[in-house]
């Protein structure tokens, strides 16, 4: 993502928008054949100074204008008169927004690949742990027994929701920028739309129906996809980092020489990986937001909102990837303590299967004196330091609904996970889709 991100990456898009338009504009006959070839010859970025470019802009008020001065000046070098037809009807705004478009194309691409990954190495360790028992937490505290593979399931489910917008996203949402001056076409008169069909062709990005220099929706849309993603990814990461806990200890990033150690505690082993992936988490929301406010425009060409985006894109694409990066080591490296995890469902002596209890007391109690009765033997339980089936099963009035074997199945924690398996395998087929 630092590649796509990186200045000279951005200029070659940019300097790939004026050689298809050239290209275009010779096909539709609105320049000369010959010009083009001077043209795409002079559209390398290795041929420019991007510090001189960059300080320039700061005068002019965006990249394209010193970039279309300089190419112009190349071109001229090796034919004068190609020179002429360089960036022949377009405006600023098309070339850096298409050049955009090219640069979320191939960023689309990274994360997708990542997305894969992360998807698949989630979706082997749910099969792996679909008989796993864990504590499942409400409120961080104890709630019941789940199987860990449906937690994992659930993670490989969201990043593949996020995999499925990516993809609509590259689909749907990207589309040339070519409107010239004020978004009419006018310096090209009547070829306007032959070229613009011509130039989609060449960029290979969807031609819309109008040029939309000031809306922007398209990039917001783009922004509202890579902080969904971002926020699962954090989501993911606080769970791992809570199971990583010393006082928890059922699941752990993968380890290695240098990581996740303290510069003076030598014990100490950080959710590193989950600590990148929550601090871009934290950080996508306002980014994103940053392009929303972004969306209020003046007129057919903007000052300042537009301007907002340039910083921004590319510092939310490099916070999403840094997430998602995270998200795959965890995912294709996870340790799991399977004994921890049943020793922590113990931890409560026996309270998290209280709702179990109380739906079996319930079908002779009805719900509410069931519910009634489960509570005041939890809170004996809890005064007395002792296990909940101790207490139920020293209870008269439970030892007349249910024997002493009825009470002890009551606390197997994977015979009450209702639909946790069937769950696990919609989820798990969903990933197909």
């Amino acid at each position: 993502m630092r590649a796509i991100c990186d200045d000279a990456t951005i200029l070659q898009h940019m300097l790939d928008f004026e050689a298809g338009l050239a290209r275009a504009e010779a096909a539709a006959g609105v320049i000369p054949a010959d010009a083009v070839q001077a043209i795409a010859a002079a559209c390398r970025s290795d041929l420019y100074d991007a510090t001189a470019l960059a300080e320039a802009a700061t005068r002019s008020g965006n990249l394209a204008i010193p970039l279309v001065k300089a190419l112009t000046a190349h071109v001229a070098t090796a034919d004068a008169d190609a020179a002429r037809y360089v960036h022949w009807g377009a405006t600023s705004q098309d070339v850096i927004d298409s050049a955009t478009m090219l640069g979320l194309r191939a960023a689309i691409d990274a994360l997708l690949a990542d997305c894969d990954r992360a998807i698949a190495g989630f979706a082997a360790l749910a099969r792996a742990h679909r008989n796993t028992a864990v504590v499942a937490r409400t409120w961080l505290q104890h709630a019941l027994p789940m199987p860990f593979g449906l937690k994992l399931a659930e993670y490989a489910s969201a990043l593949h929701r996020s995999r499925r917008r990516l993809a609509r996203l590259r689909i749907e949402s990207l589309a040339l920028q070519f409107g010239g001056a004020a978004g009419t076409l006018a310096a090209l008169g009547d070829h306007g739309l032959a070229v613009a069909e011509r130039l989609a062709v060449e960029l290979d990005l969807p031609l819309p129906d109008a040029p939309r220099h000031t809306h922007r929706d398209r990039v917001a849309e783009g922004a509202s996809v890579l902080a969904i993603l971002t926020g699962t990814c954090g989501k993911i990461a606080r769970d791992v980092s809570l199971m990583m806990q010393t006082d928890v200890g059922e699941a752990f990033e993968p380890s290695g020489e240098g990581r996740g150690g303290s510069s003076t505690m030598p014990h100490k082993r950080n959710p590193v990986a989950s600590a990148a992936a929550l601090g871009a988490a934290t950080m996508a929301p306002n980014l994103a937001a940053t392009i929303f406010a972004a969306q209020v425009q003046d007129h057919e060409r903007s000052a300042g909102p537009w301007q907002a985006e340039w910083p921004t894109l590319p510092m939310l694409l490099l916070v999403t990837s840094g997430a998602l990066a995270a998200i795959v080591d965890i995912a294709e490296g996870l340790e799991v303590d399977a004994a921890r995890m049943r020793s922590n469902l113990d931890t409560a002596h026996g309270l998290i299967m209280a709702e179990a209890v109380t739906f079996a007391l319930a079908e002779k109690l009805g719900k509410s004196d069931a519910h009634h009765l489960a509570e005041a033997a939890s809170k004996k339980a809890v005064a007395e330091k002792k296990h909940l089936r101790e207490v139920l099963t020293a209870d008269p009035r439970v030892n007349a609904l249910l024997s002493t074997d009825d009470i002890a199945k009551l606390f197997e924690p994977m015979d009450y996970q209702g639909a946790s398996q069937a769950l696990i395998d919609r989820l798990l087929a969903s990933l197909d889709r």
